[in-house]
């Protein structure tokens, strides 16, 4: 998702610059007119905003810690993780950030690619109320929507929330037409009805254009975190489980329907 969201920022007249640990995805992050830097050190000595999309949370450590962003960035400067990591993990970043002068806070994103390349996500932020004024603006190139969730941390619980819900209602979903196109109805025609009731659900609506590549990831997190505060969520469990056996697989309708 940080390619579009590159471009956003610099259409909207950001000084935007990018670096990834892969230099192929230079030319790419160059049509976007943003600037190219070659590692994540020297860009955060550029910026007073930097934005981090990666993976997961060990990633995200490394990269601000191990790869030097923290001693190159400039005093005052924000530094706004927008991937989908374990709350603990932002928060104890954002405390080590402080005694370099550094604000680290989450701002992750929803809605998926499709609102990626429109520039229409929604964005959970967890910061102080000042920080979070600060990067609205820059949030606002890419986000039709943002959410001042609480204090760092809070936008990772928001995000674990989305993404327990969004995969549950996927697995529903499939589930539901898999049935109904075993006694021989229209699936097409269930999934014009269904968004018209009850059961509509975003997942349903963008029916064929997910996959469980990073279910797995998200629902583990969601363990994690239930486990941490002594929660029970027993249809979460058995998302995870389904989430797992799917997770090579690109969802289609048939799997359960053969």
């Amino acid at each position: 998702m940080g390619l579009p969201i590159i471009g956003h920022l610099a259409r909207a007249g950001f000084r935007t610059l990018a670096t990834d640990l892969d230099s192929t995805k230079q030319p790419s992050v160059e049509s976007k007119t943003a600037l190219w830097r070659p590692d994540a050190a020297s860009l955060a000595r550029e910026c007073d905003i930097v934005l981090v999309c990666v993976g997961f949370d060990r990633e995200v450590c490394e990269l601000l810690v191990q790869g030097g962003a923290f001693s190159s960035a400039r005093r005052g400067s924000v530094c706004a993780v927008l991937s989908t990591i374990h709350p603990k993990t932002i928060q104890d970043l954002s405390r080590q950030s402080r005694a370099v002068g550094l604000e680290v806070i989450d701002s992750t994103v929803c809605r998926g690619g499709d609102a990626a390349d429109r520039g229409a996500l929604l964005s959970f932020v967890g910061g102080p109320r000042p920080i979070v004024e600060r990067v609205t603006p820059v949030l606002r190139a890419y986000s039709t929507d943002v959410v001042h969730t609480g204090d760092v941390g809070s936008a990772q619980v928001a995000k674990a929330v989305n993404n327990l819900i969004m995969w549950a209602c996927l697995v529903a979903d499939h589930e539901g037409l898999a049935l109904a196109q075993r006694y021989g109805l229209d699936t097409d025609l269930m999934r014009d009805a269904l968004a018209m009731s009850s059961a509509a659900n975003e997942a349903l609506a963008k029916w064929g254009t997910q996959t469980m590549a990073w279910a797995e990831d998200d629902m583990a997190i969601v363990a994690e975190m239930a486990a941490a505060r002594g929660v029970a969520l027993p249809q979460a469990d058995v998302t995870r489980e389904i989430c797992r056996a799917l997770k090579p697989r690109r969802f289609k309708l048939d799997q359960y329907g053969r």
